[in-house]
């Protein structure tokens, strides 16, 4: 009899993490279990019937590094590669992004102008805030907010106008409560290695691209800098789902585990109607959903999962008939001395116009926009997730849409979703819990895997990559 895995939690994590176990020489019995009525977790697309798609979660994914490079790998594997809408560097929508300060929009500096002369919304050349990373000593610290880390080496102008704007945009997260290791690995080890963080992103790091799929070769040839589906990124789960049914993986919907206990050796899962037995447990749920379940014996590790907070956000999707933006570009961030509340616009029709869909009115082309509101601010601008009126979010994103792009009418569509804890914020000291969780794993000989974004990294190919990992570890071999 082959071992049984049972995976927990049917978003991207926890399908690559069946996907990768039914693709083994030798694989394992594979259950999957998802509370909800649908997989795919916080890929969730809409498609109306004039082919408009509204993403509701992650629109797109960056092709770069080793996971950008697996994650294609998987879209091939999957039979995806025709359904990829590719935008390349060259692109406006990777050329331009905005930045809504003191009532106006900036677009963020590029270029050797914006290096030596002040461009707004920064009241100095930025020339200046790279001398001061050159000369400024390396910290020593083991870790450092992000905020504090760029004023450090930057000055106070990057820390509260670009780097507050980066972790609105990325993490729906306060750049003075995240922790630069965690959440920008990259800089906090250019630094530690270089002594700068500029010299260290220059210079050559030695992880080449190694072997690379065909579509990881063409898109480093074409220069992308983001793809998606022509379906909406929810054909991923999709996908996902179509290739590990048929390869012996049970699934199993509106199945939420209760309780997570050891037994004779194996795991027993229960479940509302059900109780399961297990050799190994991959579990893909949020840190906190994690903690809930667990036995009493495991309150050391329990108590770790529960420090690790997440952010709400709301997305309104919003399409406009006939209209026309004032700028083109991926879209513009609000730094949080200029509005808490509101985090940011997506210019959605910029960077994938495939997604816009039959004009209802011929001749007049939609326009579609994704307002996020909240993140770490959600609770003082909005109160509790769970019982906000839409409306009160429909009126503040339109209103911001007014403000910000001029565009007064009434949308022709619009829609509200509540996304509650979806981003997961890694604070101060995220990288000494996760010593901690795996050394109680280690110490207790516990055969679970931790994935998905409560860990290490929130993206679609982090998610993916660490899947992969997992499974990799469980099989004793890469997969």
């Amino acid at each position: 009899m082959p071992p049984t895995v049972a995976v927990v939690g049917g978003g991207i994590s926890g399908l690559a993490a069946c996907y990768h176990l039914v693709r083994a020489p030798r694989p394992p019995k594979v259950v999957l279990l998802e509370a909800s009525g649908r997989f795919g977790g916080w890929l969730q697309s809409t498609r109306t019937p004039e082919g408009a798609v509204f993403e509701h979660g992650p629109r797109g994914v960056r092709p770069a590094g080793p996971a950008g490079a697996e994650t294609l790998h998987m879209v091939s594997e999957l039979g995806l590669a025709g359904d990829i809408l590719a935008v390349p560097r060259g692109h406006p929508a990777s050329r331009n992004r905005f930045l809504y300060l003191g009532g106006a929009l900036h677009p963020l500096p590029s270029g050797l102008r914006a290096l030596l002369r002040a461009v707004p919304p920064f009241s100095r050349a930025l020339l200046w805030s790279a001398l001061r990373d050159l000369l400024t000593p390396a910290g020593t610290g083991p870790d450092e907010s992000a905020h504090a880390f760029a004023r450090r080496r930057f000055g106070p102008e990057v820390a509260e106008v670009a780097v507050d704007s980066l972790c609105r945009g990325v993490f729906a997260g306060d750049s003075r409560a995240l922790s630069v290791r965690s959440c920008f690995p990259a800089l906090f080890q250019a630094e530690r290695q270089r002594g700068s963080v500029l010299l260290g992103l220059a210079l050559p790091h030695g992880d080449g691209a190694g072997a690379e799929a065909a579509l990881a070769r063409r898109a480093r040839a074409e220069r992308w800098s983001q793809w998606s589906l022509r379906g909406g990124m929810e054909s991923l789960a999709r996908a996902l789902v179509a290739f590990v049914s048929p390869r012996g993986a049970e699934l199993r919907c509106h199945a939420p585990l209760t309780h997570l206990c050891r037994r004779r050796g194996r795991w027993q899962l229960t479940l509302p109607d059900a109780t399961i037995t297990a050799d190994h447990v991959v579990s893909a749920l949020p840190a906190a959903a994690l903690a809930r379940v667990l036995p009493a014996e495991a309150e050391p590790l329990a108590r770790e999962l529960r420090a690790i907070p997440a952010a709400s956000v709301a997305v309104v999707n919003l399409q406009y008939e006939g209209a026309a933006l004032p700028v083109t570009g991926f879209g513009h961030l609000v730094p949080s001395s200029e509005d808490p509340a509101l985090l940011g616009i997506v210019y959605d029709s910029v960077a994938f116009p495939e997604h816009d869909g039959t004009p209802a009115t011929p001749g007049r082309p939609s326009l579609r926009l994704t307002v996020m509101l909240g993140g770490a601010w959600f609770r003082q601008s909005f109160g509790d997730p769970a019982l906000v009126a839409p409306e009160l979010l429909l009126r503040r994103a339109r209103a911001a849409v007014s403000d910000h792009l001029g565009l007064a009418g009434t949308p022709a569509r619009a829609i509200v979703r509540v996304q509650q804890d979806c981003i997961p914020q890694y604070t101060l000291g995220h990288w000494e819990r996760l010593e901690r969780i795996q050394r109680f794993l280690k110490e207790q000989e516990l055969p679970l895997s931790l994935i998905g974004a409560s860990y290490s990294g929130v993206s679609v190919n982090d998610c993916i990559a660490s899947a992969k990992a997992a499974v990799g570890r469980i099989l004793g071999s890469p997969p």
